[in-house]
């Protein structure tokens, strides 16, 4: 199904203004399908202006549906009596006079032109279910008064209002609707919006109360600061959020003047009670603060055990057990590299360059003291997860180690760390330009403990490893390939 942008792009010649406003129309136009009970279809100009193409449609979640089928994509030809086609060319709202049947459902279908700078750019076509209409009740007949204010804004040009504020949270017509007067004196309030009140504090009604003046006396005095931008807010002169806080009650606040040419009409305003998200938001930011704090003291004791370790090598003669413990050390300390990393993220995942330059300077430091050999990255490993993390470091760890100690030999030299990322396989070359493996070397035979290692950690990896002469050159090349559907 091709996008709204897709269609306006390579249908029609509405210019980059246009678009953008066609946009905003679209972004906005939820409000008006709750208040009209109304599917929404956008229709746009073909080049040739006979033809309209849908570009885009909605449906309400106040109501049952009127459109069973998607219909973007579709085109209509002019006829003098389309509604669509009366409606573009005439700059005027059109309506059918009776229902008509779609799907065996009794449908009236509206028309309402969608002005931009005085000039009519694209048609929004209104189809509203008759099915088991009754007598509508206070809450339908103030939407249905409201739907039409905002239709004779869109024909006029004067909806959508832009307004600064998250849509994602935003509230909706369904999760409470008040409407005021040009005074900010409530006419109607329906039961979503008072319920979200009575946990806000209210004890009374919202009804013919000012609602700016109502909402700022249930804000705690510490606050009163707020109560000024409450007021603000709640009057309906501008589009504006806002969010009102007293004790545990959080509640979410949009005003979006009515009008009529220049006259104000009032204002509606759309609350929601969000006291139990931001209750679980705060939750989850201590949590992760928790977890963030074990990883720091996680951390600092791998840092306290890699600090006994080097004491004790340094109180050791015997060169064989100073080697093992200084690899000890290197291995306590890669794994510190990955807990630090996570102690200064908000999930667990990490950005691996960084915990890899880490531990090759840790490398080169640790295998080579006199600072004849280095290690170097080339390339980029991405996010990965800290299981993921934790263990591949140690991997390439082991194999750098190895590198500077057995590659080059007591050589100065550069040991590479190459990482490639294709397919959802990562692969890791670690490359030195060394003296190589000895003849008829069987790195699978090895009683190595840090092969041991590596080999153990691959395969929990679900990876391979290969261990050879390096194709391009002189040395060797280790390659490690593992899945990283775990990782971004």
């Amino acid at each position: 199904m091709p996008s709204m942008s897709e269609i306006i792009e390579e249908r029609t010649q509405l210019g980059g203004a246009d678009h953008a406003w066609l946009k905003a129309v679209v972004a906005e136009w939820q409000l008006l399908a709750d208040l009209s009970f109304s599917d929404l279809v956008l229709w746009v100009p073909d080049r040739d202006e006979n033809v309209f193409w849908a570009a885009a449609q909605i449906r309400p979640t106040t109501g049952p549906t009127a459109l069973i089928d998607d219909v973007i994509g579709d085109l209509i030809a002019y006829s003098p009596e389309h509604l669509v086609s009366e409606a573009y060319l005439s700059g005027e709202m059109t309506r059918t006079s009776e229902g008509k049947l779609q799907a065996g459902i009794p449908v009236d279908v509206h028309a309402l032109p969608i002005r931009r700078s005085d000039r009519v750019i694209a048609v929004i076509e209104q189809h509203t279910s008759q099915l088991g209409v009754r007598a509508p009740s206070s809450l339908e007949q103030s939407y249905l008064k409201t739907a039409d204010i905002l239709a004779r804004m869109i024909a006029d040009g004067g909806f959508p209002i832009p307004d600064e504020g998250d849509d994602a949270l935003g509230p909706r017509v369904g999760d409470g609707f008040i409407r005021i007067d040009t005074e900010g004196t409530i006419e109607y309030a329906s039961p979503n919006a008072l319920s979200a009140y009575r946990r806000f504090g209210l004890i009374g009604d919202l009804e013919d109360e000012n609602l700016a003046e109502l909402t700022a006396d249930l804000v705690p005095v510490p606050d009163r600061p707020v109560d000024d931008s409450l007021r603000s807010v709640l009057s309906g002169r501008a589009a504006r959020r806002a969010e009102a806080v007293a004790g545990d009650a959080h509640m979410l606040l949009r005003a979006l003047p009515l009008t009529r040419g220049k006259e104000r009409l009032g204002a509606i305003v759309l609350c929601r009670d969000v006291s139990d998200l931001r209750r679980r938001e705060r939750e989850l930011v201590t949590k992760n603060a928790t977890i963030r704090e074990i990883h720091h003291r996680v951390k600092n004791n791998l840092q306290t055990v890699a600090a006994l370790l080097r004491m004790q090598a340094r109180r050791i003669d015997a060169p064989a057990a100073k080697a093992a413990l200084g690899e000890a050390m290197s291995r306590v300390e890669s794994i510190a590299i990955v807990h630090e990393a996570l102690s200064q993220t908000f999930d667990e995942s990490v950005d691996f360059d960084r915990v890899v330059d880490g531990v090759l300077k840790l490398v080169g430091d640790v295998a080579s003291p006199d600072g004849t050999a280095r290690a170097k990255r080339e390339g980029s490993f991405g996010v990965m997860t800290a299981t993921m993390a934790t263990s591949l470091s140690m991997v390439i760890t082991e194999l750098c180690q190895n590198a500077v100690e057995h590659g080059l030999s007591g050589r100065s030299g550069v040991v590479v760390v190459r990482p490639t990322r294709r397919n959802g396989e990562l692969q890791v070359e670690i490359v030195d330009e060394g003296v190589g493996l000895p003849e008829g070397f069987d790195w699978r035979a090895s009683r190595s403990l840090g092969l041991s290692i590596v080999n153990t950690l691959v395969a929990e990896l679900r990876g391979t490893l290969d261990l050879g002469r390096n194709p391009s050159g002189p040395g060797t090349r280790a390659s490690v390939i593992v899945p990283i559907d775990g990782a971004a």
